[in-house]
């Protein structure tokens, strides 16, 4: 029954959508298909940004068509919303957005083309050893509170903040060679210069990390990381912000909407030298789940909308009548998994994070792939994505340059799963009950976030395909800071299904969650300081992949270090991957200069937006 709802399903989408067909062979087919499909304002072609001077001040000139002043742009984000205003303690998606609108880096990257390009920063360039980066600042840009950002914001931000192991440290993370950080020093009060130890290919696109101001900063940041944590809290008086971005916050209320405001001095203008934004305002209604943000916008509260599922045939059949525009834009640069929870330790008390009965278990490779050769993707893709979408198996995304593609996966295979059990040792009962070679029943608990419907769903499908192998499993949505609570503070989960955004540009990205040290190396999260001694040999080998991808300048070398990473996490399977949904998204015709993008989306520019009505 299962199979022919899929197909029934699949049936409609094809007649409804046909011209949102999306090939997923090679990412160059799907940068061709995608923009081929752009309507409306997305045909408009827009001219290149470059830097004018104006009485002394570098402005970034935006190659987007000048728009008219005003207006309200109306955002959602799913969740409880922010949970700090300090883009350096930002862990979680919806900080680190807001993080972003109110603070700018040195560099950004080219929405369409991937390319590095400068923000804040003027130019840039590398020396030909490829070990001194020199970046010069725009003159006359200014905080929102009008003191000037200079070269001094610069080395504070990075020597006191990030090097200093301040917040969230997976910038300092992923800017360690060879156990070494960067030298940073200023040449003047617009100029910086960082040092490397050795030629390093991700370090260019580290230097987007947002710029914090000094002045503000410094009095919290000298008093220590206990003071800091807790600075900028989402209960902060806006008006004590000092930002650098598009706009600035207006207000806060908690689990309800974000306001950000226009920021009258902000350094990029359109064409006619005209001070952007555009937008009077910008808010980001906070919903509970994805049902509610289709409320919202059927209601016209909400501008912007990503699709999944059945609502693709919906609104697409709906479209020529409607105010709004549904685009594709290709498969999502993000991944959806299960981690399987491989700690061993114990905790402060002397106890197990996990029961050592389950550690037996997800330790042994043959249980981790019977999990795997159990779930039906196909059907997770049919019912859960209304077939747009691919069944994934590698840890990048599908439109990632490093794709592994002779990683090709397999079908649901039952009796492949019970054979790799049967291998290790388990055995049924005579009620078709798992148990290991010590009787014990085979029972887990599986976790996800509580308000996302598309993950609550995979989780009901994949608790019913895991069960087809008389395994039992406890399927627990909670709430999304539990989650994150458990993953990398207490431990305490056996599985759990997750999603995490990527770069398709640079897996150096992800170092943060292959390396064993990593502060999201969920499957086998290690405590702060602890030692690396018990590393289990996968863990050796990405180590040593991640430490030389990173050193390797030519593409063709990292190209296989990053397929052999791929191969490992397929092979040994402590995260197992699900399906890429394809990225559909409606957006109304009032709003000009959107720019559809494979690699940023929709939305992407909201100082360049406008509302035409």
């Amino acid at each position: 029954m299962k199979r022919l709802f899929s197909i029934l399903t699949a049936i409609l989408i094809l007649l409804v959508c046909m011209s949102f067909i999306f090939h997923i062979d090679r990412p160059e087919n799907q940068q061709k298909q995608s923009s081929a499909t752009y309507s409306n304002n997305a045909e408009i072609q827009r001219e290149p940004d470059t830097t004018v001077t104006i009485d002394g001040v570098d402005y970034y000139k935006s190659g987007a068509a000048t728009g008219k002043f005003g207006g309200e742009l109306f955002i959602s984000t799913i969740g409880e919303g922010p949970k700090t205003f300090n883009p350096f303690n930002s862990m979680d998606a919806t900080s680190t957005i807001m993080g972003g609108i109110m603070y700018d880096g040195l560099l950004t990257s080219n929405p369409s083309t991937g390319e590095v390009i400068p923000l804040l920063a003027k130019s840039y360039s590398i020396s030909p050893d490829g070990k001194t980066y020199t970046i010069n600042l725009r003159k006359g840009v200014k905080w929102s509170d009008g003191k000037p950002i200079t070269a001094d914001d610069v080395i504070y931000t990075y020597k006191e903040i990030i090097f200093a192991g301040l917040g969230n440290t997976s910038t300092r993370d992923m800017m360690v060679i060879d156990g070494k950080l960067p030298e940073i020093k200023k040449i003047d009060d617009y100029t910086v210069q960082f040092i490397l130890s050795k030629p390093f290919a991700p370090f260019l696109r580290q230097l987007s990390t947002p710029i914090a101001p000094e002045h503000i900063f410094k009095p919290v940041s000298d008093k220590g990381s206990d003071c800091f944590n807790t600075f900028l809290s989402t209960d902060i008086n806006p008006e004590k912000l000092v930002t650098s971005g598009a706009f600035r916050l207006k207000e806060y209320v908690p689990a309800q909407r974000v306001v950000f405001e226009r920021n009258p001095d902000y350094y990029k203008i359109n064409s006619k030298n005209e001070k952007l934004p555009y937008l009077d305002k910008l808010v980001y209604f906070i919903v509970a789940d994805l049902n509610n943000e289709i409320l919202k916008f059927e209601a016209k509260e909400i501008d912007i909308i990503s699709l999944r599922g059945s609502n693709v045939a919906r609104y697409k059949e709906k479209e020529p009548r409607s105010d709004y525009t549904v685009y594709n834009i290709g498969p999502d640069t993000g991944t959806m998994f299960i981690s399987i929870n491989l700690n061993n330790r114990k905790n402060n008390d002397g106890k197990y994070y996990v029961n050592p009965i389950k550690q037996a278990w997800f330790k042994d490779k043959n249980f981790r792939a019977a999990i795997d050769y159990a779930l039906d993707r196909k059907s997770m893709v049919m019912n859960i994505a209304s077939g747009l979408g691919v069944p994934l198996f590698t840890a990048e995304s599908l439109n990632s340059i490093y794709l592994n593609k002779s990683v090709k996966g397999h079908n649901r295979d039952l009796n492949k799963a019970k054979e790799l059990l049967l291998q290790s040792g388990f055995y049924y009962d005579k009620k078709g009950r798992l148990r290991d070679k010590n009787k014990n029943y085979v029972e887990f608990d599986l976790y996800t976030n509580a308000g996302n419907t598309e993950r609550e769903a995979l989780g009901v499908m994949v608790k019913q395909d895991i069960e087809d192998l008389g395994i039992k499993v406890n399927f627990k949505p909670i709430e999304f800071n539990s989650l994150v609570n458990k993953l990398v503070n207490t431990y305490d989960y056996d599985m759990v299904i997750m999603g995490l955004t990527g770069s398709p540009l640079e897996p150096h990205s992800g170092k943060n969650v292959w390396y064993s040290t990593g502060p999201l190396h969920m499957f086998n999260q290690r405590p702060a300081g602890y030692k690396i001694d018990d590393r289990l040999q996968m863990e050796k080998e990405l180590d040593y992949i991640f430490d030389e991808g990173a050193l390797k300048t030519n593409f063709k070398d990292r190209k296989e270090l990053y397929d052999r990473y791929q191969e490992i996490i397929y092979n040994e399977k402590p995260m197992i991957y699900l399906y890429s949904p394809i990225r559909i998204i409606a957006a109304r015709n009032r709003l000009k200069n959107l720019y559809p993008t494979p690699l940023s989306g929709i939305g992407y520019n909201p100082d360049e937006i406008y509302i035409e009505e």
